[in-house]
């Protein structure tokens, strides 16, 4: 089979894989070698939805050993098949490089031959480019659970970006939806990764010629609605992954219906992208606004509000909180006013340091007005409704939901990459 004809097939499969961001890497550009990865990721386009569409994104292979009921390359699946070999996609990236197409790789893989085989090969391709192409340019590389622990350490010191993807919330629904995977299969190389990581970003601050180990950290991703986990489970195992694994991001996938498979739910009309988004949302709020996930919903509340963002509904559930006095108020009580943003509470502390911060401010600092109103007060002046029942707060709430959660909600439809 020619080049191209493996192109158009492993690039469309690898479309459903949706942690291939490259933001962290900061490799340099050496004096013999081509391409470079800037920190704040690399130099890259968009697609008309807002996903970034600069990497080589394919797989190695789509001949897969596995049968996983979700997975639309899954043994049982007649499908077009088709593997690469290490030096295709070094020269595949290579010569893509060079016209400009692209500035990374995205290289995932079916498990094909054994883990071990297939993480063996996917290597090579990082070193090929690494060492015979003098390639410096942007690394993502999917881990293949199971494959041998100094592959993935070798993996490592070649790649600027790691993933592991956890596929579905619990053990349970894993055993039954994907037998011959395994929670601790996946478990094992994420917390490896998350351990050397760790463990040479502390020698790199003794000395600077120790190894640069995956520099852009790891990831990881879920798939959403394909099993009955509530958004409160979701949520649990999110921020475990982030305090023992030393995740950089966790990404969700709404669940998109590509085999007929009973054990699956049949989704008749749109994938969930609602709450594919809150989850994002509350991801956020964990990440950057010192939220925990017993604070965002809990077992009388297991699932997000799709109505309203979480930040808004934590806020209308603990309205007793409010109003705040954001000239008085700390940074972290900031952080909990809906329309308040990490940038926003920052410019607040800052200004109110010269002088109290004036309603004729508000605009200039960059907070959402129309949302902050309800929840703050400044200089003893509440800029909501008092006569607002809780009824009728929700309500207005709702009306000033972001314009994209809307249209997802009303059946908006995301685009495809490919």
């Amino acid at each position: 089979m020619k080049t191209a004809d493996k192109l158009k097939i492993l690039a469309d499969a690898a479309k459903y894989d949706a942690s291939c961001s490259s933001s962290g890497s900061s490799r340099k550009a050496a004096p013999d070698g081509i391409g470079n990865a800037a920190t704040s990721g690399i130099c890259h386009s968009w697609a008309a939805d807002g996903r970034c569409v600069s990497l080589l994104k394919i797989l190695m292979s789509n001949e897969c050993l596995y049968d996983c009921s979700y997975c639309l390359n899954r043994r049982s699946n007649t499908v077009q098949r088709a593997t690469f070999t290490p030096e295709e996609v070094a020269d595949l990236t290579i010569n893509f490089y060079l016209r400009n197409y692209i500035e990374g790789l995205f290289l995932s893989s079916a498990v094909y031959a054994s883990p071990d085989k297939t993480m063996a090969d996917m290597v090579d391709v990082c070193r090929l480019l690494r060492n015979k192409h003098k390639f410096n340019g942007y690394i993502h590389l999917k881990v293949i659970p199971g494959a041998a622990k100094e592959l993935v350490q070798q993996a490592g010191f070649l790649a600027d970006r790691m993933s592991v993807n956890i596929e579905l919330p619990s053990e349970a629904s894993l055993q039954r939806l994907a037998p011959q995977k395994s929670r601790q299969g996946i478990l094992t190389p994420m917390k490896q990764i998350g351990e050397d990581f760790t463990g040479f970003q502390l020698e790199r601050k003794k000395s600077r010629n120790a190894p640069n180990f995956c520099p852009g950290g790891q990831t990881t991703q879920m798939i959403i609605g394909a099993s009955a986990e509530s958004d409160l489970q979701i949520l649990n195992l999110t921020e475990k992954l982030y305090s023992k694994m030393s995740l950089k991001r966790v990404y969700y996938s709404a669940y998109i219906a590509v085999n007929d498979e009973p054990l699956l739910p049949a989704l008749l009309t749109a994938p969930p992208l609602i709450r594919e988004h809150r989850l994002y949302q509350a991801d956020w709020l964990l990440r950057f606004y010192k939220y925990q996930s017993h604070e965002i919903l809990s077992p009388a509340f297991p699932n997000l509000d799709e109505r309203l963002d979480p930040k808004a509904a934590w806020a209308l559930r603990n309205f007793d909180f409010f109003p705040i006095d954001i000239n008085k108020a700390s940074y972290e009580e900031l952080l909990r006013i809906p329309g308040v943003g990490v940038t926003s509470a920052r410019r607040i502390v800052t200004t109110r340091r010269i002088a109290a911060i004036r309603e004729q401010d508000l605009k200039k600092i960059g907070l959402v007005l129309k949302r902050a109103r309800f929840f703050m007060t400044i200089n003893g002046k509440y800029l909501g409704d008092r006569s607002l029942s809780h009824h009728h707060l929700v309500s207005a709430m709702c009306k000033v939901e972001p314009p994209v959660a809307k249209k997802l909600l009303h059946g908006g439809r995301q685009l495809r990459l490919f």
